[in-house]
């Protein structure tokens, strides 16, 4: 993974020189930006799409009792609301070798339910643990050498989960294994991704371009979910070796396709040109990087080659101002955001909607509109942050907003399918739109720090900082779910209410901080104005 900067042709993927050869000339900056845009996309979506069958399958190996459903054929093909029938997916294999309508064991015991909290909390913590680590070699490894091999780890082990399945194993430890490991390799995919698009994007539009972008996260749940419950007709293993398979290809992908730095292909470094790209129009921007491209010749100026940026340590990209805040606001605001994402088909399964149940398959359908909301909500997001030019106020009000939307969310969304509907997409755009800007736009912003003095390579540091803290209290929510959802629903739901009022509370001073930037902004300007120009002779010179 490491560079020889005096090899013209390193780290072009070879992909990339296989259309370059066929062409015979290179792309432009904006055709290299839209690539990078699709490309980390459809590998980010591949990230979350292999992590969403076990909420799928959870039903199935821990049947409710006397209750079985039938899976057919999954919206947006088929019906999205699957009446109750015979189903043969949720069986296990006894030691005589007949089969039995009770689950999957070890899950389909009393503490079948804790089992599968344990398993989701044993992956979260490996991923958030995992996150420090990939986060600092993100920074000093190839990225896209190292996002392939988390893909095609990730691949590779989603799918041995599954295959417990067909190898007929009910040892509880080989699931918590698989599920750990899992989760190392996925913690590859957030730092590296945030810090590819940070490396060809300015600050300018962040937030509406990463908003947009971040759709890949509901997109990737969307897809898993509709992934694993279109497969799980023919063994639950199914369910896993499918995005498995997804996320392994998109690896391929990456390794073929990706440039994850802007110097690699004969650019120079956007984060770190004498003038500040961010800040300027988009033709002077482009006109700005395309002077530093000759043709075809690729850039050899070691001023502007990745290896000779510096890194910054985890404790000094920790005393970058606003990093810890976010980081602890995200860590209550992904508790409740992964709690939705691992356990709302489980819930939605075992809770009478319009005085009926709805199957395994149907209740894994019905929980992709949460993330249809969830992707409205991070557009949003990142639209009013960019207005506004004010992050924290953003993620605060979405968090504070996410409150009612929740509790109404349980307390109405029994009454008949359509409400649930509306109720659940609303609370999944409040719940996933602070959730997608901090990840995203603001651990962006801050990797690309003025105190960093334009070393971009804090990029992946950052936003593993950011992001691993935040997904400890996404292991922590899904954990504490799987104990408190045996006292009720309404317990839980109480919890995720603590959650978002604490997640607004953490960022309160730096939201008193825009505020009190944009009143000192204002208050000047419309003292200049009542004045008027005469009072302000380079003022009214420049008019």
């Amino acid at each position: 993974m490491s560079r020889d900067i005096s090899d013209p042709m390193r780290d072009i993927p070879p992909g990339i020189l296989l259309i370059r050869s066929i062409r015979g000339r290179d792309w432009n900056i904006k055709t290299y930006r839209y690539m990078v845009l699709i490309i980390t996309f459809i590998a980010y979506t591949g990230y979350h799409a292999s992590r969403k069958p076990s909420s799928i399958v959870k039903s199935v190996l821990d049947p409710e009792p006397n209750k079985n459903s039938n899976l057919i054929i999954p919206w947006p093909v088929g019906d999205l609301f699957i009446g109750k029938e015979v189903m043969v997916t949720n069986t296990s294999i006894d030691a005589g070798g007949s089969r039995n309508n009770k689950g999957w064991a070890p899950f389909n015991g009393k503490d079948g339910t804790s089992k599968l909290g344990e398993i989701d909390v044993a992956f979260l913590a490996c991923y958030s643990m995992g996150m420090y680590v990939a986060g600092h070699l993100g920074d000093r490894l190839d990225l896209r050498l190292f996002l392939t091999t988390g893909m095609i780890g990730s691949g590779i082990f989603v799918a041995l989960f599954g295959m417990g399945y067909f190898w007929n194993i009910h040892v509880f430890w080989f699931y918590l294994v698989m599920q750990m490991v899992a989760g190392l390799f996925q913690a590859t995919g957030w730092p590296s991704v945030v810090a590819v698009i940070g490396n060809w994007f300015g600050k300018r539009k962040r937030g509406l371009i990463m908003g947009i972008w971040n759709a890949h996260t509901s997109v990737g749940n969307i897809c898993g979910s509709l992934l694993a419950a279109s497969v799980l007709d023919y063994g639950w293993g199914w369910s896993f070796i499918l995005p498995g398979a997804f996320i392994f290809l998109g690896g391929i992908m990456v390794y073929m396709f990706l440039a994850a730095y802007p110097e690699d292909v004969g650019f120079a470094d956007l984060n770190g040109l004498p003038v500040e790209a961010a800040t300027l129009p988009d033709d002077v921007e482009t006109q700005i990087s395309k002077d530093v491209m000759a043709g075809d010749e690729q850039n050899t100026d070691p001023r502007f080659t990745s290896v000779n940026r510096r890194s910054v340590g985890l404790l000094e990209a920790c005393l970058i101002p606003g990093v810890i805040p976010f980081a602890l606001c995200l860590f209550f605001a992904k508790l409740v955001a992964y709690t939705f994402l691992y356990w709302l088909p489980f819930y939605l399964s075992h809770t009478a909607i319009d005085g009926e149940y709805m199957s395994v398959k149907s209740a894994g359908n019905l929980s992709t509109l949460f993330d249809v909301g969830g992707i409205v909500g991070g557009i949003l997001a990142g639209y009013i942050s960019d207005r506004l030019k004010a992050r924290a106020i953003t993620a605060a009000s979405f968090m504070y907003a996410a409150i009612p939307a929740m509790l109404l969310y349980r307390s109405y969304g029994y009454m008949s399918k359509s409400i649930n509907v509306v109720l659940m997409m609303i609370a999944g755009l409040f719940v996933n739109g602070p959730y997608a800007l901090i990840t995203t736009a603001v651990s962006a912003d801050l990797g690309t720090h003025s105190s960093l003095r334009g070393d971009s390579r804090a990029l992946a540091t950052v936003t593993a900082i950011i992001d691993g803290t935040g997904s400890i209290g996404a292991a922590l929510g899904p954990l504490l779910t799987g104990f408190l959802s045996t006292k009720g629903w309404d317990v839980v739901f109480v919890m995720l209410t603590v959650g978002a009022f604490t997640a607004g509370l953490l960022i309160s001073q730096l939201v008193v901080t825009e505020v009190k930037e944009k009143f000192c902004k204002q208050m000047p300007s419309r003292q200049n104005d009542l004045a008027g120009p005469a009072s302000h002779p380079l003022l009214s010179e420049r008019r």
